[in-house]
């Protein structure tokens, strides 16, 4: 293991909140006198199938845990899913199935292990012991928190002052999340910024059990393509990990020159002196920032995809974005057409440019749909069912319809 200063600073690169520093000093001391790792702990509720480079800022964090030779333990969240993390919501959430929470929970454990090392992670489903817990445990669990302590959410507080309606079950998210850490008897717990109510929770807990209260470490929310919300499917401002290696390449791009730096500092596995040389460098000239972008677009799109498909995203942009051409690799589409005329938002779903004609609609308003080159402005277009067609949606997605 490295020393205790070492250490800090790798763990505290990038980080908000760390409560307390002087109580992570000692769990290092005695971790590196004693040779028992750190019980690192972070929890994910598997509420929707796939990650982005959002959530990823984290495990990235976990990961330098992970390098310094600490135990990670990758939470997922089967129990406190079918609750739903009322964090930043003004209204409930919809409760999930366990079917979807459990559909959900095996594509993360697929999708982690492209950042950490599965050798060296415990991936853990908190249902194991919350399961278990009486009703009589849950009441008694239950005690421990007051109804003021819980209205300190500003959540909370603002959904109560506004007259919002507030399930009891959501009060209880926290709690239970809180004993996770309880049960695990963590050393540290990492979670977003939004998160920090929940992570000082366990805190608590752990007190009232007689242990040890953990370090709460916190993440920033990463900005999204748009630079200025929180990276989320719901503003379609997201580079999703599981996304073709091009998309990958071409979203990090897409990136302002100012947010490109948060990303290196936030998922890169360059040193911050490394990163710090190419800021000199960019700002005196020896570098552009085009490259520099290149750079982290393929790191990243290796990461997820390897460094082949890294190599052939970066000569799909440079074809289809500096010189403006059509990839040499186009996806075809056979349509087999029982009309003479067919919906174009409907095409667009079916050969997979599209989520659902409503998508494909509002890409045609905003004009990134075109037809063997010409853009196509009605989004009621329907267009002849006849031959082959190239058709092209945003900037990166392309397709051959062949009309059989």
């Amino acid at each position: 293991m490295k020393s205790v200063a070492e250490q800090i600073e790798l763990i505290e690169r990038g980080t908000v909140d760390l409560i307390s520093r002087e109580d992570l000093q000692a769990k290092l001391a005695r971790s590196l006198e004693s040779g028992r790792p750190l019980r690192v702990k972070a929890g994910f509720d598997p509420t929707a199938p796939d990650l982005h480079l959002g959530h990823t800022v984290l495990l990235q964090k976990l990961r330098h845990f992970q390098l310094l030779g600490h135990e990670i333990y990758f939470l997922i969240g089967d129990f406190t899913g079918l609750i739903g993390d009322p964090t930043g919501k003004s209204d409930t959430r919809p409760r999930l199935t366990r079917e979807d929470v459990l559909r959900n929970a095996e594509t993360y454990k697929e999708q982690v292990f492209k950042i950490l090392d599965p050798d060296k992670t415990r991936v853990v489903f908190n249902s194991s012991w919350l399961g278990n817990l009486s009703s009589y445990d849950m009441i008694r669990l239950a005690s421990e928190l007051t109804v003021a302590r819980m209205l300190e959410r500003e959540d909370f507080k603002v959904r109560f002052e506004n007259g919002r309606p507030i399930s009891i079950h959501e009060f209880l998210y926290p709690l239970i999340q809180g004993y996770d850490s309880v049960a695990l008897k963590a050393d540290v717990e990492l979670g977003g910024t939004d998160q920090l109510f929940n992570l000082l929770m366990g805190r608590d807990l752990q007190r009232s059990h007689g242990q040890e209260p953990q370090v709460v470490l916190t993440t920033p929310l990463l900005e999204g393509l748009d630079g200025v919300n929180k990276m989320g499917k719901s503003l379609g401002n997201y580079i999703g990990i599981t996304e073709p290696p091009e998309d990958i390449f071409g979203k990090v791009m897409s990136v302002s020159d100012e947010l490109m730096f948060r990303y290196y500092e936030l998922l890169s596995d360059l040193s911050i002196g490394e990163i710090g040389q190419l800021k000199n460098d960019l700002a005196e000239g020896r570098a552009h920032p085009k490259d520099v972008k290149v750079r982290l677009a393929q790191e990243l799109t290796t990461r997820f995809h390897g460094p082949e498909s890294a190599e052939k995203a970066r000569r799909h942009f440079e074809q289809v974005f500096a010189r403006h051409e059509v990839p040499e690799e186009i996806p075809e589409y056979t349509c087999a057409a029982g009309e003479e005329r067919i919906w174009l938002p409907r095409l667009l779903l079916e050969a997979g440019l599209v989520t659902s004609t409503s998508d494909g609609r509002r890409m045609i308003r905003q004009h990134a749909v075109s037809i063997d080159g010409e853009k196509v402005t009605d989004s009621e277009a329907d267009i002849e069912a006849r031959g082959s067609i190239l058709v092209k949606v945003g900037k990166r997605r392309f397709c051959r319809v062949v009309f059989a």
